[in-house]
């Protein structure tokens, strides 16, 4: 999959919440209030998104101590640069739509 397909929200928000590092409960916590709630993950939703996101290799799951069951994840480079690239899409439409609006 080319790294530069539009995201979705969920996706967009998940990587936005992995530039520092972080487990799955602060993931879904830092999304819903970045979205002022208008994206909330459910724990499966979001750990087959971090599943596909490690594959994709945008983020990567952090060592965990012995015994942990908390996982932890950050974001890659080739993550922050899908990011940047996603923010670049999105600054173009909006600068599309107020141009186009704005002739009204």
């Amino acid at each position: 999959m080319p790294d530069s397909l539009a995201l979705t929200e969920s996706t967009y928000y998940i990587l936005l919440s992995l530039t520092q590092p972080q487990h799955g409960y602060g993931i879904m916590q830092q999304t819903e209030a970045m979205s002022k709630g208008r994206v909330r993950l459910a724990a499966g939703t979001l750990y087959g998104a971090l599943n596909s996101l490690c594959e994709k290799g945008w983020i990567i799951q952090l060592p965990c101590d012995d015994g942990s069951r908390r996982k932890e994840y950050r974001l890659t480079e080739r993550g922050k640069n899908v990011l940047r690239n996603e923010v670049s899409r999105l600054r173009e439409l909006v600068d599309n739509g107020e141009t186009i609006l704005g002739r009204e």
